[in-house]
């Protein structure tokens, strides 16, 4: 049996986004999507520097290991990044999100940092295979809210991790068994986010080849919406030569689309890195002699000419679509007529106007959301109620203290109150929050009640105990006293002794330590009941989780 993969890339700016900044690339051994982030910030060039990085991938390296290959090759993509800003420091804050699988002929290999998605198709079941580095799935991961409710969140773009050139990244390794039959998508949010997985899961059962899929995925998109840019890969795995005939016809062909097709890598090392993979010799990428990306080497009619093919979306002839370049090719648009520029440009600034609008309204939102959270918290080495979300957001912290009680001393609580306190408690409202406050005071006050009590009676203690060797005249009045009610006792001592009759009476010159017994009988109590007069029974076992002095 010999696997291999046939696979279909698509990519539009929607209808929102006033250019493209995901990039995607898929060839025989690599399928990846990067969307870029950072907007003025060139979103952009950091998805296509980052696929132009790990594009070598895509030769083919026998027994190399793939965790290994796919680490190594997305921390250089970070360390390009890196050294981009350095160079033009304009470029401060731009970023992109990675979805990678390396293909082995029997294994996958899965790289993600970010919230682009990969999903499994198999036996008709679609099941997200990565798991999104935002805000809002650590909030439905600490169950904080449900998945439903993160499908709607304000903040529910806000991403954890990316590639941004700073620090070492950290993504997501792992290693998948492959089966003839499985169907892999792979995306950026443009799609996962209007689109319901039940629907991607009808969608990716329901069209037999890859091209077609992507092309009714790209048109789901923008029916919901189109309200970010729309990037993705199928890829179907298949035995050669079993009933598909035809499937290993278009295999070697590497089809590149989005910002990487319309603004190549710039860097030379980018380009040394690809020119002697299957990528770079089939396609370079797709370059033309002007720079722009077009077709792959080899196809002269393009997908766009053959059947279930697609180039812009249905409906926008006149519109974004057409403004728009093809995934298979560019378009010359220096013909355009001068008032239809007018009018897409008046579009243009209407919609930037909306966006901004939805953005801002977003944030106020979003702000006013986190300012009715709460959390119980230490402030120092008392006790306080934060209002905010319990986290810093690239060097922000969204939380601030509400109220602080300084009569609550962390000192007085006992060690697992202490620990939770101090790695924060959780509270539906600040009534919750509150509540909680009031139970660790208490807790506080009565520890504080028993650390005086013992206190008061070990300084007792160290004030009535005589020196060494200085026996006083009380102890030996007691003994002889007792000794005398000893004599004339016929039932045995308190202390175990025999009858005090069979006993020699004391002498009033007995020294301490022959006394030391009846002494000690006869002294205060002490230990845990002991040192807390004044405490019942119950309160002396509550007293047990105090902290010890």
């Amino acid at each position: 049996m010999t696997l291999v993969l046939r696979f279909a890339a698509g990519s539009h700016k929607g209808l929102i986004r006033e250019g493209n900044e995901d990039s995607g690339y898929a060839g025989p051994r690599l399928l990846a999507v990067a969307d870029g982030m950072g907007g003025a910030a060139a979103g952009e060039v950091a998805s296509s520097e980052v696929l132009g990085s790990i594009v070598r991938l895509d030769e083919d390296v026998p027994g190399a290991d793939l965790l290994t290959l796919l680490g190594d090759a997305v921390q250089g993509a970070n360390d390009r990044l890196r050294q981009m800003v350095e160079e033009d420091p304009q470029l401060e804050g731009m970023g992109c999100t990675l979805t990678a699988m390396l293909w082995t002929g029997q294994r996958m290999g899965l790289v993600h940092v970010g919230d682009s998605r990969a999903y499994l198709l198999r036996d008709g079941s679609l099941v997200q295979i990565t798991q999104d580095h935002t805000w809002v799935q650590r909030l439905v991961d600490e169950g904080r809210i449900t998945p439903e409710e993160a499908e709607t969140h304000p903040q529910r773009s806000l991403l954890m991790r990316a590639l941004d050139g700073r620090g070492q990244v950290e993504p997501d390794l792992s290693i998948r068994e492959v089966r003839a039959g499985d169907r892999y998508l792979i995306c950026s949010d443009g799609l996962s986010g209007p689109v319901s997985h039940q629907t991607l899961q009808d969608t990716l059962g329901s069209f037999y080849s890859p091209e077609q899929t992507v092309q009714e995925l790209i048109q789901l998109a923008l029916r919901g919406g189109g309200p970010d840019n729309i990037t993705c890969i199928v890829a179907d795995v298949i035995d050669v030569g079993a009933t598909d005939t035809m499937s290993g016809q278009f295999n070697d062909v590497p089809v590149v689309v989005g910002a990487v097709a319309d603004t190549p890598p710039s860097s030379a090392a980018a380009d040394r890195s690809i020119a002697d993979t299957p990528a770079g010799r089939a396609a370079g990428l797709g370059r033309s002699p002007q720079g722009a990306f077009g077709p792959a080497e080899g196809y002269d009619a393009g997908y766009g000419a053959a059947p279930g093919g697609f180039g812009p979306a249905e409906g926008y002839d006149g519109g974004y679509g057409a403004a728009e370049p093809s995934v298979y090719g560019t378009e010359d648009f220096d013909d355009e007529p001068p008032r239809k520029r007018k009018g897409k440009a008046l579009k243009l600034s209407v919609v930037a106007l909306v966006t901004l609008g939805l953005l801002g309204g977003a944030g106020f939102f979003g702000y006013k959301w986190t300012q009715g959270q709460y959390y119980v918290g230490a402030d120092g080495d008392h006790v306080a109620i934060y209002q905010g979300l319990n986290q810093n957001l690239v060097g922000l912290n969204l939380s601030s203290v509400h109220t602080s009680y300084k009569d609550i001393e962390l000192k007085y609580l006992p060690q697992d109150q202490r620990t939770h306190v101090t790695n924060t408690i959780t509270a539906s409202s600040f009534g919750d929050a509150d509540d909680k406050v009031k139970k660790l005071a208490e807790q506080a006050t009565f520890c504080r009640r028993v650390a005086d009590a013992r206190a008061n009676a070990n300084g007792q203690a160290a004030a009535g105990t005589p020196a060494a060797g200085q026996p006083t005249a009380a102890p030996t009045a007691a003994v002889a006293h007792a000794g005398f009610l000893a004599a004339g006792s016929p039932s045995p001592s308190a202390t175990g002794r025999a009858p005090a009759a069979a006993a020699p009476t004391p002498s009033a010159t007995q020294t301490p330590s022959t006394a030391a017994p009846s002494q000690s009988a006869a002294a205060p109590a002490t230990g845990p009941q002991g040192d807390l007069p004044g405490f019942s029974d119950e309160e002396r076992q509550k007293a047990d989780s105090c902290p010890k002095p």
